[in-house]
């Protein structure tokens, strides 16, 4: 038994003509933030996180209770404090808005902070700049009213092996314990699609059995790089390292070089849509469609291959 979601973007939102998109991804480049500055950035958080509550809505009136919201929503955040925006008390009320919306209507909002965070690197500055990104991420997450726990999970990958897995692996493990309780109580890992990474197995001796954090089991990097598991001994023993009083999540997305039919698109590429079946093996999760086409292709595979359970 599975409740679907979908990430980031809104399709059907983001698609209409500018003056009524309804988006949460408004950002900048670089040199924008640095001509405009922090006034510019609070203009397009305080849209983004209007636009968040509108979206919570038309999830809920479609049935759609579980959503990954975009590391984008907080412009350039690693380059001020929140509180020193000067519309900081507009953007916390509508983040304290759109996240009773969620809490009423009992709508699971998660994050994946994007690949350039390397929690293993052993180089310090990489190091900084990670912890950096993750709290911005949770204090977005605890300005909003998301509880500290991995049911709001910031998920990562351990990000790289240099050449030394052990080694990796005891870096991120040794650098999680730097990281602020609000990062901590929430951070999550995933398993990768590349033999030269970690696979399920391989997260759950160098990572959960050190520091305790849930695997997000993501079937199609699994289908990738196994690592000696069938998906069934793989998907189980990630949902073992989930609380019990949690339902465990779990990424599933299909190769764009099948769904296409062209060998010459690489095999992790996500397709557009998704056709399964998503085996759940008779466990309960929130299964995260990473498809091109989003919340349409949630859409389609609910209502094409599965009947609805919660979603």
């Amino acid at each position: 038994m599975y409740n679907l979601g979908y990430a980031c973007i809104n399709m059907g939102f983001s698609n209409r003509p500018k003056k009524d998109r309804i988006t949460t991804n408004r950002t900048m480049i670089k040199r924008t933030f640095h001509e405009k500055g922090i006034e510019y950035a609070a203009e397009l958080a305080l849209q983004n996180v209007r636009d968040l509550y509108k979206i919570l809505e038309w999830n809920r009136e479609n049935n759609i209770y579980f959503y990954r919201l975009s590391g984008d929503i907080m412009p350039w955040a690693s380059e001020y404090n929140m509180e020193d925006l000067p519309n900081y008390d507009l953007i916390l009320a509508a983040c304290l808005k759109a996240g009773n919306y969620a809490r009423k209507h009992n709508i699971r909002l998660t994050s994946h902070p994007g690949p350039f965070n390397k929690l293993a690197s052993p180089k310090e500055r990489v190091f900084q700049l990670t912890a950096t990104d993750l709290k911005v991420h949770a204090d977005l997450f605890d300005m909003i009213g998301l509880r500290r726990s991995p049911y709001a999970k910031l998920n990562i990958h351990v990000g790289a092996a240099y050449n030394d897995k052990p080694f990796a692996l005891d870096n991120f493990c040794r650098n999680f314990e730097r990281l602020p309780e609000s990062v901590q109580s929430r951070l999550t890992v995933e398993n990768d699609d590349k033999a030269s990474l970690y696979s399920t197995k391989e997260l759950y001796d160098g990572v959960y059995k050190r520091i305790g954090i849930p695997i997000v089991f993501d079937y199609h990097h699994h289908m990738l790089h196994p690592g000696g598991q069938t998906e069934q001994e793989a998907l189980e023993l990630a949902l073992s390292t989930w609380p019990a009083h949690i339902t465990p999540v779990v990424h599933y997305a299909e190769s764009r070089s099948v769904e296409h039919n062209n060998p010459k698109i690489k095999p992790q590429a996500h397709s557009d849509y998704v056709n399964g079946p998503i085996n759940d093996y008779g466990h309960c999760i929130d299964v995260m469609i990473e498809a091109k086409h989003k919340e349409l292709a949630l859409l389609k595979y609910r209502n094409t291959v599965m009947t609805p359970t919660s979603a």
